[in-house]
């Protein structure tokens, strides 16, 4: 009897246990039931003992700046509350004056593309509490002069000073026109493409300005409608450059606040203008240029006093170079850059004049982030894959590259925010298994002082529910080791067969299989494979972090070795005895469904089922600067841009395709899931589609991702 009780004192444990185990749902991902514990986004003060946050009280409609001190982590003052400024209700945003004795607060601040926003601002003077209003109506990129006496903005396309002791507002520009000329910001592929917005920066002593000038006249029009909800939809119009067409001329001028002149530089009409910079001497103006091919990039040193123009720097490579925000100007006018030209992303410190002093990092690694460098100490802070390609460590080595620390390279994923004198940083580590952690570390030792956050309550949480580790390891694929992992269902048999789900995106320098938390795909692919799904990701050829070659052998012929890589990868695992042959599918969004569409099509004897999500069809549909980076024209590459496009066989299709794309797509635009449609129809092809109205290319809002990501689950469970 006492066998009897304890057999099923045992029983009932274990059946506990199971039922303890939850299935994720989709509804809990996208009601935010698994949401990560961040840090709040600071700013460093300049004494590099404390910091700002911005917190906001949405129940209360409050907002403050509150300074906090990095060794306590407590809040030692409140700079400013909402509640004691008079017409300001909230504030959403703030940047603080040089000398920060100002604050530049946004309110009422809307939406333009991915990266620019419209807002009605205001000045806070920290020592007399006094607030002055910008504008009386929206602006964009507003920006404190070093002396903290102007603000410089932009506003229907013009740039304009904005004087605050006075209330003067001067007008710089006077020909901006929608559509057609804008001063000051940069048009929609320069700010998707080149991720920056504002166009404009004042020199080091505020006595002058430089801008950008874009002509986007001669740039075709794309239009979408927009339904909502009224009687008639609304046509939204604007100047989209697509691959091979006419790009924005852009011009750099430079505005003098005393004689109140404006001249043009002389560059020689660079095709691209991605970057300017002021150096420290307030008459050196640094400039980058490039051509429409992209694989040549000039450095220039612009004389603002004679307004001359010499090359600092000159960069060519046969694929494409990089663009980034790494230039650093140090005291003495000499400078940090980065490059891919030994093979490998690495930092090297050039002189005044441009010539080379040291290659200060070096190995068969990649440097992924470049933090600074303190010049007391004699340190460069960087991040790197130093620890393995999947994984993110944090170094600091001699400007003339000697004496590495390591700082902070536990085995996963490792970023620093450093305090404004490198006295402190923050690093933020997470691993596959391990949800975001927050502490504070001696920059020069990299010793950790305390932590100030983490998720262990996340990490309980997720103890009910079924949870299953990726498997790290590499495929051997076409000559190539990839980065690879997979993820088994509960209780797996290896004496079993499973259906396989590949999950990609593949796009250039891209990475998936890598070694920190996931998000909300990481957790439905966990929906999935409770329900008896393999689902495994594998980053081929093109993809990032693994040296230039590996990244740039796609070039010209996107979506050829991409896939190649992918139908071999399916054919491969296929191989496992665990694996059932018969049911694999794909799935991936934007370029990841240019891959998916592709797979199926072309390995139409290995995939069973495809998922497409806002996909590029055809390179030719999408813009001149990402496009033309890695494909050059269609007028010099046709056939790069249509073997590898997937409208040019949809008789190919054999299996279950579900395509889907949101009607107000300004990136990748409905155009490509439309002619995809007509191609498969033409064809005489079925296929399932699903097209969300109004929706970007993120296909959000209200409940549209719950409805999305149940649709393409139950698609998964009809067809795979």
């Amino acid at each position: 009897m006492k066998k009897i009780t304890g057999l099923l004192l045992l029983l009932c444990s274990i059946f506990g246990s199971v039922q303890a185990q939850k299935k994720i749902t989709v509804e809990e991902i996208y009601q935010g039931a698994f949401l990560t514990q961040g840090m709040e986004a600071l700013r460093s003060s300049k004494n590099g003992k404390q910091y700002t946050i911005l917190t906001a009280d949405l129940v209360r409609g409050k907002s403050t700046i509150d300074l906090y001190d990095y060794t306590t982590q407590t809040k030692t003052a409140t700079v400013v509350s909402s509640d004691d400024l008079e017409g300001i209700e909230t504030f959403s945003a703030y940047a603080f004056s040089a000398d920060e004795s100002k604050i530049v607060l946004a309110t009422n601040v809307t939406p333009v593309f991915r990266r620019s926003t419209l807002g009605v601002y205001y000045v806070y003077d920290v020592k007399t509490k006094t607030t002055v209003k910008v504008a009386d109506f929206p602006i964009r990129e507003p920006l404190l002069s070093p002396s903290s006496k102007k603000v410089a903005y932009v506003a229907e396309n013009d740039l304009y000073v904005f004087d605050i002791a006075t209330g003067n507002t001067e007008q710089i520009t006077t020909d901006g026109v929608l559509n057609s000329v804008i001063n000051g910001v940069t048009d929609w592929v320069y700010e998707e493409e080149f991720a920056f917005v504002r166009a404009f920066e004042w020199n080091s002593d505020g006595s002058k300005i430089a801008f950008l000038r874009l002509d986007e006249s001669k740039v075709p029009e794309f239009s979408m409608d927009v339904y909502g909800a009224e009687l008639y939809q609304k046509p939204y119009v604007f100047k989209y450059p697509k691959a091979g067409e006419e790009n924005a001329k852009v011009s750099l001028h430079l505005f003098d606040l005393a004689s109140k002149k404006t001249m043009e530089v002389p560059l020689g009409n660079p095709h691209y203008i991605p970057r300017i910079k002021w150096r420290n001497h307030p008459d050196h103006l640094s400039v980058q240029a490039l051509n429409r091919h992209q694989n040549h990039l000039q450095l220039y040193d612009v004389n603002a006093k004679k307004n001359t123009v010499s090359v600092l720097l000159e960069e060519k490579d046969a694929a494409y170079i990089d663009i980034t925000d790494d230039l650093t100007f140090l005291e003495d006018d000499s400078f940090i850059w980065t490059s891919e030209k030994d093979g490998n992303k690495h930092i090297y410190h050039y002189g005044e004049d441009g010539k080379l002093i040291t290659q200060v990092t070096k190995g068969p690694w990649e440097v992924t982030a470049y933090y600074g460098y303190d010049q007391n100490e004699d340190r460069v802070y960087y991040q790197s894959t130093e620890n393995g390609s999947i994984n993110r460590g944090v170094y600091s080595v001699s400007s003339g590259g000697k004496e590495k620390k390591e700082l902070a390279v536990s085995p996963g994923t490792n970023g620093a925010d450093f305090s404004a004198d490198f006295t402190y940083f923050i690093n933020t580590h997470s691993s596959a298994t391990s949800p975001y952690r927050f502490t504070l570390h001696q920059a020069l030792t990299g010793k950790m002082l305390t932590e100030i956050r983490n998720n262990e309550a996340l990490s309980k949480k997720l103890e009910g529910y079924e949870m299953r580790p990726k498997e790290f390891g590499t495929i051997a694929i076409n000559g190539n080791d990839l980065n690879m992992y997979m993820i088994k269902p509960k209780n797996f048999d290896a004496n079993k067969k499973y259906p396989l789900l590949l999950y990609q995106y593949s796009g250039p320098g891209s990475q998936n299989v890598s070694n920190k938390w996931g998000g909300a795909n990481d957790y439905w692919h966990q929906s999935l494979v409770s329900e008896g799904y393999i689902v495994a990701c594998v980053d081929g050829r093109g993809t990032g972090f693994k040296g230039r070659d590996f990244k740039k052998v796609t070039q010209k012929e996107l979506g050829k070795y991409e896939v190649e890589d992918q139908i071999a990868v399916a054919q491969k695992l296929s191989e496992k005895p665990y694996i059932d042959a018969e049911r694999t599918g794909i799935w991936g969004w934007s370029y990841g469904g240019f891959m998916s569409t592709n797979c199926i099509l072309k390995g139409n004897d290995t995939f069973e089922m495809a998922i497409a999500v806002a996909p590029v069809t055809s390179w030719r549909f999408y813009d001149t600067i990402y496009t033309e980076r890695y494909m050059q024209t269609p007028q010099e590459n046709a056939s790069g841009y249509d073997t590898n496009s997937p409208l040019n066989y949809p008789e190919k299709l054999k299996g279950d395709y579900l395509l889907v794309h949101g009607s107000g797509d300004d990136n990748v635009h409905v155009q490509n899931s439309m002619r995809m449609v007509e191609a498969l129809i033409q064809a005489d092809k079925q296929f399932d589609w699903a097209i969300y109205p109004d929706r970007n290319h993120g296909i959000y809002g209200g409940n549209t991702r719950i409805h999305l990501y149940n649709k393409m689950t139950d698609f998964i469970k009809e067809n795979l």
